[in-house]
């Protein structure tokens, strides 16, 4: 027996134009999402406050990007064009307003990026009407992502991100090269693609940061060394280098500056995240540190402090992660992964940390400047060993048991 097709159902007439009746409902669900007011999660730490609801999701994208919305060529109202993930955001606050870049990653994989803006930065961000279409000037260049956002004093805001391309020296299909690409903009509409970036001693480069002031006269970036696509080798954390010429970036020299080690949360690898935070006592970084485990690679956030005159020197590194995975954040198409490229430092001392959770959806959390000082500078550092961890914190207990002891004191 032959089945055939069956005509389709549900399209509407309004104002004269033929509009599928799923089209209204999908609408209302975005509007009602867009509207939708996020609130502070139950979780604490003192530290930071996060938030019951992500602030970007693949459910934030518009349908306009989405649907072909003439019922002639779609007439049973389909996704044309489908979105996996929203994640990996760069941020940046402009007259008053939030906007983050997103990685969006369609059904087809390929990666791209779209402004979205919000009023307040925890909620209500809305896509522009299009998403950013960069200059096409690598023709072997496969996929882009993970932008990080800088104002730099030059005037220009700056975006570095991944430049994926297919390595073609080995005979392997899944086998990639990472190297940075660098764009600017002075509006976050029309952006001018420079060359990316070379590091004379890296073969490959991901997770790169542009330092936002120069230093001895000349552009700064965070790196990060790597041996392939995926395993850093025998980088031993996140570097720092030196170029005169942005347009034709070249770093010869890298130092290194928080290092990656044994048994830690950066015992894999780690990474630049946001855009360095200037402060009275120095840089703060907020960064991504990686580890193995018997579930795969475990992404989370941490945080550190470089001198103000020396950006490549650290000069405090709290003890463990900033931010892990908690709640849904640890569900995903790469699950246990927390990872940041964007937060914004607004002049008040609030500060924003939007992180994707799982590679899927992203998230924000809000501190203050003066929090995150206190959490740099007066976190213990990592002892490395067991015995002297519990020894630390064996002395943290005495030393709370001995205060409770004297309020009660005290009360009585």
């Amino acid at each position: 027996m032959l089945l055939t097709g069956g005509s389709p159902g549900g399209v509407l007439r309004n104002g004269g134009k033929m509009l599928h009746s799923n089209y209204y409902v999908e609408l209302d669900k975005y509007n009602k999402l867009i509207n939708r007011k996020n609130v502070k999660s139950d979780i604490y730490n003192g530290i930071y406050d996060r938030y019951l609801y992500p602030v970007l999701t693949r459910e934030h994208i518009p349908l306009t990007w989405k649907y072909d919305l003439n019922p002639e060529t779609n007439p049973y109202f389909m996704e044309r064009l489908g979105v996996n993930a929203v994640m990996n955001s760069g941020a940046i606050e402009l007259n008053g307003k939030f906007y983050l870049i997103a990685r969006i990653e369609g059904n087809d994989r390929k990666s791209f990026f779209g402004v979205a803006e919000s009023d307040n930065g925890i909620d209500g961000f809305k896509f522009w009407d299009y998403p950013i279409l960069l200059p096409d000037t690598c023709p072997e260049e496969t996929n882009v992502y993970d932008m990080r956002l800088t104002k730099h004093e030059d005037g220009y805001i700056y975006g570095v991100f991944c430049s994926e391309s297919k390595d073609r020296t080995v005979n392997d299909l899944s086998a990639a090269v990472a190297a940075a690409g660098i764009v600017r903009t002075k509006d976050l509409k029309t952006w001018e693609r420079l060359d990316n970036l070379t590091t004379l001693r890296s073969p490959q480069q991901r997770n790169v940061v542009l330092h936002p002031e120069f230093v001895d006269g000349k552009y700064a970036f965070y790196t990060r060394p790597m041996d392939d696509f995926i395993d850093t080798g025998s980088g031993g954390g996140i570097g720092f280098g030196l170029c005169e010429d942005i347009t034709h970036a070249v770093i010869d020299e890298e130092k290194m500056t928080s290092l990656r080690k044994y048994h830690t949360i950066t015992e894999a690898k780690n990474g630049a995240g946001a855009t360095p935070i200037k402060t009275d006592r120095g840089w703060i970084h907020i960064a991504h540190g990686v580890r193995n485990t018997a579930a795969g690679l475990r992404y989370v956030i941490y945080a550190f402090a470089t001198d103000l005159n020396d950006p490549s020197r650290v000069i405090a590194e709290p003890s463990g992660m900033l931010i892990g995975p908690r709640k849904g954040e640890r569900v995903g198409d790469v699950s246990n992964v927390v990872f940041t490229n964007g937060a914004i430092a607004r002049e008040n001392g609030d500060v924003y940390i939007y992180y994707a959770s799982s590679d899927t959806r992203m998230h924000v959390a809000t501190t203050t400047v003066d929090k995150l000082l206190d959490y740099v500078f007066n976190t213990p550092s990592d002892p490395l060993r067991s015995v002297e961890c519990v020894a630390q914190r064996c002395g943290l207990i005495q030393k709370n048991l001995e205060f409770l002891a004297k309020q009660s004191g005290q009360d009585l």
